[in-house]
């Protein structure tokens, strides 16, 4: 499905979709938490930026994309924040797409005014720590985001299909994304501009053994380790968010980078407790990325046992998240899961 590059659907109770990347058009990269210092990580940059030009479309770097203070975080929240805002009323950038994840984009928060990222609504894309933002630009602000990769996969000497993809779709290509046939299982030195390492293959699960499983709702999730400090925030409106979607049902689709199966169990629970799965149709989780259990909880019984009772589709081991290739997926739009034989796939609809 291409979409126009001019669809921009505004008001307040309805879903607002940005206008996408056109040709010739510039993406916006800023670091929302972590810098980029290291030396093969700006030449890989550097090469996503060649990259990209080859297929038309311009990059600006912020100031502080490649500073860090002595924590990692690429400059302080105020400073952050300032550039994102900066980018978001620059006309000359289509789309903005986060340069990392790390540990300190909560404190950018407070300093964004979303009141204008309402009036200035531009695509987001970025995963794990910048779940503070791909989730809470729809919750609050009726903004849809992109969960996907970060700014440096475009500096892959190959970018294979994932990259292609996700491509295609900051352009407004809305296609049908397919489960990858291997994924990068270890962490890999990448001294040049290498793509993912296939170490093992991709096979989706149905976690109450179902043959095939569909699922379509309105999507909303993340990275859980983020998550898990937004849900009551003064920044969480995700119950207003729910409530207001509620005719179409929700898709949590849910990754992790570091929990452990005690601390997984736990928050969907408390989740679960807070109303959060009451509109639900189903649930998908990516592949986590350092888990372990102090108990003997392996990660199959976790979410079982916290969501098993809900009688709803629970997917997991889905290319979402961490452990790349990874889908990109709309925040706030409304999204169809199957999975069938290991094998998954994701369609996405902009529906107000």
């Amino acid at each position: 499905m291409k979409t126009d590059n001019s669809f921009c659907i505004r008001g307040g109770s309805i879903m607002i979709y940005p206008k996408f990347l056109q040709a010739g058009g510039t993406i916006g990269v800023f670091a929302p938490s972590c810098g980029i210092t290291d030396e093969e990580k700006i030449k890989r940059f550097k090469n996503g930026k060649k990259n990209l030009e080859k297929r038309g479309v311009n990059t600006v770097f912020t100031d502080h994309v490649f500073t860090s203070d002595d924590r990692g975080a690429s400059s302080n929240g105020k400073i952050r924040a300032d550039e994102f805002m900066k980018l978001l009323k620059d006309d000359k950038v289509s789309v903005i797409v986060s340069a990392a994840g790390g540990d300190y984009l909560i404190e950018m928060l407070e300093y964004v005014d979303f009141e204008e990222v309402k009036k200035n609504p531009k695509w987001f894309k970025g995963y794990s720590d910048n779940t503070f933002l791909t989730y809470i630009l729809p919750t609050l602000c009726d903004v849809a985001s992109m969960y996907g990769a970060n700014y440096s996969d475009y500096g892959m000497s190959g970018w294979g299909k994932s990259v292609n993809n996700d491509f295609d779709i900051l352009k407004g290509n809305i296609k049908e994304q397919k489960s990858y046939d291997y994924f990068e299982s270890k962490v890999h030195d990448k001294p040049n501009f290498e793509g993912y390492f296939n170490d093992e293959k991709v096979c989706w699960k149905n976690a109450t053994g179902e043959d095939e499983i569909k699922i379509s709702g309105r999507l909303i999730g993340g990275c859980m380790d983020v998550l898990n400090f937004i849900i009551g925030m003064p920044y969480d409106n995700t119950l207003n968010f729910l409530e207001k979607y509620k005719k179409d049902g929700n898709i949590w689709y849910l990754e992790t980078f570091s929990l452990t199966a005690e601390d997984l169990y736990i928050n969907l629970l408390r989740y679960k407790q807070m109303g959060l799965f009451k509109y639900t149709n189903g649930f998908v989780f990516g592949r986590p990325c350092f888990f372990e259990s102090f108990t003997g909880l392996d990660f199959k019984r976790a979410i079982l046992d916290a969501l098993g009772d809900l009688g709803k589709p629970i997917i997991y081991d889905a290319d979402i998240g961490h452990k790349g290739p990874q889908f990109t997926i709309i925040n706030g739009a409304i999204g169809e899961f199957s999975s069938k034989n290991g094998k998954g796939s994701l369609k996405l609809k902009l529906e107000p």
